[in-house]
Formats: structure tokens, C-alpha cells, sequence
């Protein structure tokens, strides 16, 4: 031990508690080393009496490191905030001793072309996740629990775990929000406690705990791998492959306690082995049912919750051979809340979900041949398995836009899918351990066997980068892509006297002109195409270029150099230097179609009833990849807002039910003298119902109405009829006018979208202020009813532009920022911040 008495003796004073609050968890596994102090010995309170921070979470998982031999503590990244993301694994102390090696044996039985050896030679490896929603908090109190049985414990079953597995506690995947939640639960807590469901401590305050730093849902990011959290858990997972993994998670008061098996997977023809999703969850439901049926819980199965989505906790680690396991506990939102089955306390929400990590650790360890042999299979079925002989890759690439490519290949890399170069162009092999990986990227569906999604019911990643791709025949492996530096390469432009061309194709053109514009640089926009010599030779340039005159600017032509260099090294986009006005084809630079860009000074609404995903999507976008300072507006604060210091305002999905009639109209006159609403979904709904707009939503036609079949339904059936016409997330092909401002850098009129709600809005009755409509056959990939997708969306525009006095309001009806995933469309966002001002719908004559 690494533990002296007089430090125990210290600890032992300092808390003060007795075993008897313990043993209302821990009754079981006795007994336990003395020398190591149990959680509540190192927090001061009982586990559960108070929500305990993350810092003090990361504090006692150290502890444990550092006193026992059968603990080491490993850092696998930080939050947005800085936070520590810790992973505390627990073994026997040979096995800690060795954890290299045992490692290296282990990924045999995920390699094809190794010979594994004995699948019972190993011990299994189990990763306990838990508290990926911040507010969802009894599991992260689990976790201490946890993490001090399996350490401190010498009762025999527990003895038994260390030698047959390793242990990989992740105590807090979402810090960030976990902290957002605490302090709101602590401060409010009362001394007696307080039940009443109107309280205040179980009313969480706007955006609530739920999301990290930016308002993501990371339990939806393990595909998209976005944020910190899941970039630094998906490098830990790939280097380990654990064989189990839970995923615990807290849902309504009322409920009771769900466990494995899901509902159905949605998807026809499931990419997840059927093995998996039900063999494997039929072989571990007994160890839970026996465990909650022992402490008197009840809980239910199959009826709710789908792992058809690839992205979650419970569902990605499926695709990587393990079996991922989804846990949810009726919350008590806070530390005692009513229910209508009396009272629910954080301690009952703790100890359950207690229970079933130790009995997720008793079913993987009795089981453990099962599940390496499971592993095994599953990846060499990945490449031993038949698959359509004219398909051996995937091709794909946009020559116009690297840092959007590499952007693309970074993810296939993160997510181990092995990428080969082929000149400008870029393969993916489908036979490859990461088969269904590839499948997840680029395969879509248009056929299901259910219709109602807990989630997304599609998720084609290449499309959400618009990254065009074709099957083909032949894969040449001779180049393989093992990093993105070598593929970035840029023209670094000499200095010139005259002007500057950046080239608004690239992804990051938008970032590289808000650099220059930060340092007082003036530039315009092309508003039509053309071609001219460049110190790079000929060059055909594209809408929207971004034209930089020397003569023109408040600062030396060395200086405006300096700017261009950085801007350049920033963010690797092409710069081009020019030394006449005069083009070859097209416009000359000194054309009135060049016009003077204004620097985007953005406001968003922000606050209660506004949708705080959608809010942390423009916030991210800005704050991460643009580097562009944003104003976030409470709506409780609107009447004191200065708008007119301000061009752009933002407005995400959301009731706005603060805005009456005189916030209203304060909105619209401020657009009319100039400026630009941007609203998203929801809030061009909202723009459109409060007459903001002369626009209209769709609506079904009587004759539609008409021909509906009227039969009487069953009551039992509603919820899955009413479900069925939501869209809960699909794409579709829209055809985009690329001469429109909104549609600037783009060079296909064929763009993929992302649709998950109900917002239809009509083509505009102005013919050339609809940027964007959906296609005669629009459905690329996932569930939409016929009744919507007839009726409603494709008769429907995707994005329109309304006038509204000297200003426009810029009305999506689909969300271009979704789970800052959506490269492929961030632009007509971008576009509509920078080149919002320059925007004028032309007029139609009667």
C-alpha cells in the first residue's frame, strides 16, 4: 500500500461517518481495506446526500491510484472548460503491472491477420461510461461506488473480477455539464429536503446541464466526433477495444428502470450483427433482472429506445465488436423529487444504477469467452464476409475544396478507416476491419421496418460533407493516407502593389477573410465569375471570390502583405496575387459586380424556450472555426439590446413567446433599414406566423385532405402512428441557384441537406428569392412518411430569401449548422452572415 496511517487517521477525523449510510450500497461486498477510505470518507457526506463535483470525482479516482496497487489513473483529454477527462483502470496487480502487453494480446482478437491464441488466456475488458448527460448525475456517484468495491473490496466475487477482467472506469464523459448541474442542484438543495416537483432545485435555468461547453449532446457525437469529450474517448477506445461498455443514463421522474434489450433496430438491414443486439443482450439481461429483482426495483425492457443510430454510447462501440449496453434510471432532478408512486431520492437512483455496474462486471467476466470470441468473429467477418463484387471501394474527393476533403478524411482516419490516395482523388476499401465503419459513412437507406426513431434515421457522414463519392470496381492500396498535414498544400502569395484574390471555394475562406477584416483589411465580393493571370499562372475564379485592392486599404502595401501571409498560414487557404484589373474572361477587378463585404457584427437570441442545440451549433461554427466573436442575447435582457450596433441577428428553432407584438415590430424595423434576420427552422416558422415575412408554410392541398383514409384506428397503435410523421432526421437532395449570394463557393447546384423537423415553407412568389429548393426525387437517406414527403416537402424550398424594407430576412427551413457535422451546408450559413448585406431581391415587374 502507498497509504501511511497517519494520512488514513486524518481522513478517517475529517469525515466522520459512519458505515452504516454505506451499507445501504455497499452491504454486499465486504470486506473492504481499511486503508482505503470509502467515497463518503474522502467527500464529508454521505454519496447522495449532495451532487458531488467533477473535481472532487477526478480527486478521489487519483486517490485510489495512488494508494492501491490494483488502480492506475489515465488522462485521455480535456473539456472545453479545461476539465480533466480521467479513465480510472482496476485490475489484479499482475495484470496493472502488465497492462502493455496485455493490451497487445487483447488487439489480436480485432486484428484478421493475427493468430489470437486462447480467447480465456485474457482477462476481459470492460469500460464502465457513465454521466455522458451532465444533468443526468447518479451514475457519475455510481462510478465512486464503484470504483472503491472493486478496489477495496477482498470479498471473493470481487477478487474473481480483478483477476478475470480489467476494469476501465470512465467516471464523467460529460464534465462540463456535470458542474453546470451540480451547482444548480447543491444551490438549491434544502435542509429538510424539499419534494414539491415546482421547486426551484428541480427547474433547471437555461441551457441546463444536459450538453458540454457548446450545448452538444455528446451521447450523439461518438460518429461525429466534434467535440473534445468524444475526440479524446474515440482515440482511447481505438487503442483498446474494451469487449464490454455501458452507457447509463437517467430519464422521466415517473418512469422506472430500463436495461437491454432496445426496442427493435429500425434499419432493415441492420449494419450491427444480429448476434449483438440479440443474443449477447439476452445473455446479460438475467444478471440484471436477478440483481434489481434482489433490491426490489423494477424496471422494463424491449419497449423504448433503439441503437439504430451508429452514434451513441450504447450503439458505436457495437460496430467495434463489443456490446454496448444502455442503462436509464427515472431521474430524480435533484436530491428528492415526488413521483406518483411517492417519493424518488437521488440515493434510489444511485444504488441502482450501482447494481447494474457490478453486475455488468459479473456478466462480462462469467461470459468472457463469449464475448472475445464474439469479437473475433466480428471482424474477421469483416473481411472474409461476401459483399457485392463490383463494389470495392469508395472514391471521393473535391479538388475545390481541400480543407472541406481533408476535413472529410480526418474522420474517416479517427474512426480507423484506412483512406488511399489516388491522385487528386481519394479511395475508401470496404474490405477492411472497419468495414462497417465505411458502410456507416457512405451507405444510405430508403427502406425500414420500423418508422418511428428514437434519433436520426440517417447518417451517411459523406453527406453531410457533401462529399461527392461513386462506388468503384478496383482499389489501388499503394498510397496510404496516414495523416492530413502532407495533403495541405497552398500558394503562398508574393507581395503585390495591386490586389489580391482569395479563392471563396475553400471551406475556410470565410475564416480567412474575417482574419483580415479583424485587422481593418476592406474587401468585396465578386458577384460573377471570371478569369485572370495570377503569380500562380491562368486561373478561372468562382462567385463570391474575395478581391483585396492594394490602394485601397488604411495600411502599407507591407502590412497588408503581413495580414495575407497570416491569414494564409491560419487557415491554408489559396491567396493569389494579381497585378492588373484587367480579366481574360468575365469581370474586370474594377466591376461594379464586385462589392464591398461588411464585417458581420452578430447578435443571437439565446434563453428559455429557444432550442439550446441549435444555439451551441452557430456557436461552435463561429467560436471553432471562424474565430469570429459572437454577441449572445437573453431574451430576458431584449428591451435594454442596442440592435443598431449590430448587422446580423440569428434566430434558432424556439417559441419566443417573450417577444410580443412591440418586440416584434422593434425586429422588423430594425431589418428594414438595411440589415439581416438569419432565422433557422423553428424560427422561420416563428418569422413567417408573426407576418415578419410575406412568405407562407405549406400546406396539404383539400384534395390530399380529401383522399385520406378516414377507418377507425386502434388507441393502442396512436403513439407509432403519430410517430411515424415525425422527421426525426433524414437527407435530401436540394437544388441550389448558384448565383444567388447564399450559394457562393459552391460548384455543384446538387447539395445534400439535413431535415429533422416539420418546417415546410413554400417556394417564394418572388422567382428569384428561392436559394434553394428540394429536387423533383429528393430522398437521399433515412425514414420520412409519404404523407410528408408528398405532400409537404416536395412542394416545399429548402432556404428562401425575403425582402423586408432595405433589409432581408433569410428563412431555412432545414438546419445547415446540425451537430456541427454539416460542412456541406455551414456555407449558406456563412454566406448569409458575410454577404447578408449585399443581398437585394430584385424586384418583379406586374
Amino acid at each position: 500500500m502507498k497509504f501511511t496511517n497517519i494520512f488514513l487517521f486524518c481522513f478517517l477525523a475529517l469525515a466522520g461517518i459512519s458505515t452504516q449510510a454505506q451499507d445501504y450500497y455497499l452491504q454486499d461486498y465486504g470486506p473492504f481495506d481499511p486503508e482505503i477510505p470509502s467515497p463518503e470518507q474522502y467527500l464529508g457526506y454521505q454519496v447522495g446526500a449532495m451532487h458531488t463535483r467533477h473535481d472532487l470525482i477526478v480527486g478521489y479516482m487519483e486517490l485510489l491510484a495512488r494508494l492501491s496497487d490494483r488502480a492506475a489513473i489515465t488522462y485521455y483529454g480535456q473539456t472545453h472548460e479545461a476539465r480533466k477527462l480521467v479513465m480510472l483502470t482496476i485490475s489484479d496487480p499482475d495484470h496493472i503491472q502488465n497492462m502493455e502487453q496485455i493490451r497487445l494480446e487483447h488487439l489480436k482478437f480485432t486484428n484478421p491477420d493475427q493468430d489470437p491464441g486462447s480467447p480465456d488466456a485474457l482477462p476481459i475488458l470492460i469500460n464502465l461510461g457513465y454521466n455522458v448527460h451532465g444533468n443526468e448525475p447518479s451514475s457519475s456517484e455510481a462510478a465512486l461506488l464503484t470504483a472503491y468495491t472493486l478496489v477495496a473490496s477482498s470479498h471473493p466475487d470481487i477478487v474473481k473480477y480483478r483477476s478475470d477482467g480489467v476494469i476501465f472506469i470512465d467516471p464523467t464523459i460529460n464534465p462540463d455539464g456535470r458542474d453546470r448541474h451540480t451547482q444548480w442542484a447543491n444551490q438549491f438543495r434544502a435542509d429538510p429536503l424539499v419534494s414539491d416537483n415546482y421547486d426551484a432545485e428541480h427547474w433547471e435555468a437555461w441551457p441546463r446541464g444536459r450538453t458540454n461547453h457548446y450545448w452538444f449532446d455528446l451521447n450523439r457525437d461518438w460518429l461525429l466526433a466534434i467535440n473534445p469529450e468524444s475526440r479524446g474517448k474515440l482515440a482511447w477506445y481505438h487503442q483498446w477495444y474494451p469487449n464490454v461498455v455501458t452507457d447509463f443514463h437517467e430519464m422521466g421522474t415517473n418512469s422506472n428502470y430500463f436495461f437491454e434489450p432496445m426496442k427493435p433496430i429500425g434499419s432493415e438491414d441492420p449494419i450491427m450483427p444480429k448476434e449483438n443486439y440479440e443474443d449477447l443482450n439476452n445473455l446479460f439481461a438475467p444478471y440484471y433482472s436477478s440483481a434489481l429483482d434482489n433490491i426490489g426495483s423494477f424496471y422494463f425492457t424491449k419497449e423504448a429506445f433503439d441503437g439504430t443510430y451508429p452514434g451513441y454510447g450504447s450503439s458505436y462501440p457495437d460496430l467495434q465488436g463489443a456490446l454496448a449496453l444502455l442503462f436509464e434510471q427515472a431521474s430524480s432532478r435533484g436530491h428528492l423529487q415526488k413521483t406518483d408512486y411517492g417519493e424518488i431520492s437521488f440515493a434510489f437512483t444511485i444504488r441502482n444504477q450501482f447494481t447494474s455496474s457490478m453486475a455488468t462486471v459479473k456478466a462480462a467476466v462469467e461470459n468472457k469467452v463469449t464475448l472475445r470470441e464474439y469479437q473475433q468473429k466480428f471482424f474477421n467477418s469483416a473481411v472474409t464476409a461476401n459483399k457485392p463484387s463490383n463494389v470495392a471501394g469508395y472514391e471521393f474527393g473535391d479538388p475545390k475544396d481541400v480543407n472541406r476533403t481533408i476535413a472529410f478524411i480526418d474522420k474517416l482516419l479517427l474512426h480507423r478507416i484506412k483512406v488511399y490516395q489516388k491522385g487528386d482523388r481519394f479511395v475508401v476499401p470496404t474490405r477492411q476491419p472497419q468495414q462497417r465503419m465505411v458502410q456507416s459513412f457512405f451507405e444510405t437507406y430508403n427502406k425500414y421496418r420500423d418508422s418511428v426513431f428514437y434519433d436520426a434515421s440517417a447518417w451517411s457522414v459523406a453527406n453531410f460533407y457533401n462529399m461527392k463519392y461513386k462506388p468503384v470496381r478496383s482499389v489501388d492500396t499503394s498510397k496510404e493516407v496516414s495523416g492530413n498535414s502532407e495533403l495541405v498544400q497552398i500558394t503562398t502569395a508574393p507581395q503585390s502593389n495591386y490586389a489580391y484574390l482569395l479563392d471563396w471555394d475553400d471551406y475556410y475562406g470565410p475564416a480567412a477573410l474575417n482574419y483580415l477584416q479583424k485587422n481593418g483589411v476592406q474587401a468585396a465580393s465578386a458577384f460573377k465569375p471570371f478569369t485572370t493571370n495570377t503569380h500562380a499562372g491562368q486561373k478561372e475564379f468562382n462567385y463570391g471570390t474575395i478581391m483585396i485592392p492594394v490602394s485601397k486599404q488604411d495600411m502599407s502595401p507591407q502590412q497588408l502583405h503581413q495580414f495575407i501571409q497570416e491569414a494564409q498560414q491560419l487557415w491554408k487557404v489559396n491567396i493569389y496575387a494579381v497585378s492588373t484589373g484587367f480579366s481574360l474572361e468575365g469581370i474586370d477587378l474594377g466591376s461594379g459586380n464586385f462589392r464591398k463585404v461588411e464585417a458581420p457584427k452578430v447578435l443571437m437570441l439565446i434563453g428559455d424556450g429557444v432550442n439550446s442545440y441549435e444555439a451551441g451549433e452557430v456557436w461552435h461554427l463561429l467560436d471553432t472555426r471562424v474565430k469570429m466573436p459572437m454577441t449572445k442575447l437573453q431574451l430576458r435582457t431584449f428591451n435594454f439590446a442596442p440592435l443598431d450596433q449590430y448587422n446580423t441577428l440569428v434566430m434558432v428553432s424556439g417559441s419566443y413567446s417573450q417577444l410580443d407584438s412591440l418586440k416584434q415590430k422593434k425586429i422588423k424595423d430594425w431589418v428594414s433599414k438595411g440589415n439581416t434576420l438569419i432565422t433557422i427552422a423553428g424560427a422561420s416558422k416563428w418569422a413567417i406566423n408573426k407576418k415578419l415575412v410575406k412568405e407562407k408554410l405549406t400546406v396539404k392541398t383539400k384534395d390530399s385532405v380529401k383522399n385520406e383514409n378516414s377507418e377507425r384506428l386502434s388507441y393502442v397503435d396512436a403513439p407509432e402512428n403519430n410517430g411515424r410523421e415525425e422527421v426525426g432526421g433524414a437527407i435530401f437532395e436540394v437544388d441550389l441557384d448558384l448565383t444567388h449570394p447564399l450559394a457562393f463557393g459552391y460548384t455543384d447546384r446538387s447539395l445534400p441537406v439535413y431535415k429533422n423537423n416539420e418546417v415546410f415553407i413554400q417556394p417564394s412568389q418572388n422567382p428569384y428569392a428561392t436559394v434553394a429548393k428540394y429536387t423533383a426525387d429528393p430522398h437521399i437517406d433515412g425514414y420520412i412518411s409519404e404523407n410528408r414527403y408528398e405532400n409537404y416537402l416536395k412542394p416545399s424550398a429548402s432556404l428562401v430569401v425575403s425582402a423586408v424594407g432595405a433589409g432581408r430576412v433569410v428563412l431555412f427551413a432545414d438546419n445547415p449548422n446540425f451537430r456541427g457535422s454539416w460542412f456541406g451546408t455551414n456555407r449558406l450559413f456563412l454566406n448569409a452572415l458575410f454577404l447578408g448585406n449585399q443581398i437585394r431581391v430584385p424586384r418583379v415587374n406586374d
